[in-house]
């Protein structure tokens, strides 16, 4: 098979898996916005909250892709064993951390001055979420272990029937009924938690009994901590981490910041957040199919084939960007449409999806850049762009622009100032990360 071929299979299945997860946020956003305006608010920043804190998580499990790729490359099956047991401990480390997060998130809140009416509500959805932490971020480990072996199907499956379990699960218990009560914003909560503890025990019967596995004997019983190897996950994973907690907190942030504007703008807002969401899933399937394929061909010592899977991926990712790019320009107001029946949240939402149109772009171009770097062992260079302009002109610019003004810009007190504000930084971004990937390419050198 091609190059264009095996990361197009290896990059959609990825995204029907991906897209099955991302109707989790749109079922919980579509269920809670008919049962009301303040279950959608709710959701709009207890889910900014939990995303931020789930994906720096993520981010640095996902470190862990290369390593396993590179091995894989060079059939080494039994350090793709014993690296996983390893990375247990990595995960620990990342479950407590992110708990405790999810569980006072009071200052956060307070911060970002979100109406106290808010809080409370977005306070018990957190503290149940805290329960699904776990299980999604072992799931996870289970899911980046199959993309580093080029097999994502099993995973595929998993999350598309998961849907299946979830959808009619949120319904009832926003809703209620049958003896239960209607618990709003909360009940989206408990339905992801049963799902994700659902999605954890069908990985580890897999990886009990699927032969696919058996020549990495994952299942050896699990060694003492080795500093040395746990380190060199954490050099890449920790960057790697804080870049992802940078990157979403600046996506996610918006939310604590719109939410002072009110109900109306907080609903417009999740419907293009969650559409943007959704979107970004096809960049970022193809990105981690072509990091996979890069590790692989690096780990077997063929640097040129690894430069053709890099031209082949971003060939790919940027094609398909521009044409979603352009049915969201052209076809806003439906899509607000089906996300709510105000009318004022529709036009609102509307306009937030032209912005939308833009940003994407940038959006794709970036995470292409950013999963391809950390196979060239490169992490720190992307923290530092992500800090200067994610954080710097995009999050900062868009609250200048919204409540202080900028020169002879009165401030605005819309949700559209941090959507420009971020388009802006964005396309910058994807400016400066293809120039540190073009040096980290020219300088590689394999591993002595």
């Amino acid at each position: 098979m091609s190059e264009l071929g095996t990361i197009a299979r290896h990059a959609g299945t990825l995204l029907v898996g991906q897209l099955a997860v991302m109707a989790f946020g749109v079922a919980d956003t579509m269920v809670a916005g008919r049962y009301s305006e303040e279950a959608l608010a709710a959701l709009s920043v207890g889910s900014a909250v939990y995303i931020s804190v789930f994906v720096a998580m993520l981010g640095m499990l996902q470190a862990l892709l290369p390593t396993w790729a590179e091995l894989h490359g060079g059939s080494h099956h039994d350090e793709v064993g014993r690296s996983v047991r390893q990375a247990l401990y990595l995960a620990g480390m990342g479950m407590i951390v992110g708990g405790v997060a999810l569980l006072f998130p009071e200052p956060i809140l307070r911060w970002t001055q979100v109406p106290p009416a808010l809080q409370q509500d977005v306070g018990n959805y957190l503290a149940v979420l805290g329960l699904a932490l776990p299980p999604a971020l072992l799931f996870r480990m289970f899911s980046t272990l199959n993309q580093s072996l080029g097999k994502p199907l099993l995973v595929t499956w998993l999350q598309a029937l998961s849907l299946v379990v979830k959808v009619p699960l949120t319904i009832w218990f926003v809703f209620g009924g049958l003896g239960l009560p209607a618990m709003g914003a909360v009940g989206c909560a408990w339905a992801t938690v049963a799902v994700n503890y659902l999605l954890l025990a069908s990985a580890i019967w897999l990886l009990r009994i699927s032969p696919m596995y058996h020549p990495y004997a994952i299942w050896r019983p699990i060694e003492r901590p080795d500093w040395a190897a746990i380190g060199h996950f954490a050099r890449l994973g920790v960057p790697g981490g804080l870049a992802v907690l940078v990157e979403v907190t600046s996506f996610t942030l918006m939310a604590l910041f719109v939410a002072r504007q009110g109900v109306l703008a907080t609903a417009a807002h999740q419907v293009a957040a969650n559409l943007a969401a959704v979107l970004y899933m096809t960049p970022l399937s193809i990105a981690i199919a072509t990091s996979a394929r890069v590790s692989y061909w690096l780990g077997g010592g063929n640097p040129k084939r690894a430069r053709l899977a890099i031209r082949t991926g971003f060939k790919l990712g940027l094609a398909l960007a521009l044409g979603s790019s352009a049915v969201v320009a052209l076809g806003r107001w439906q899509i607000a449409g089906l996300y709510s029946g105000n009318p004022e949240v529709v036009a609102l939402a509307a306009g937030l999806l032209a912005w939308l149109a833009a940003y994407h772009l940038g959006d794709a171009t970036q995470a292409l850049c950013v999963f391809v770097l950390r196979c060239y062992r490169v992490a720190v260079a992307p923290l530092v762009a992500y800090c200067v302009l994610l954080w710097g002109v995009g999050l900062l610019g868009g609250y200048v622009l919204a409540y202080r003004g900028a020169g002879p810009v009165a401030a605005q007190h819309a949700p559209s100032s941090f959507w420009a504000a971020s388009s802006v930084a964005l396309a910058l971004l994807a400016t400066v990360l293809p120039l540190i990937l073009w040096r980290a390419v020219r300088a590689w050198r394999p591993a002595a």
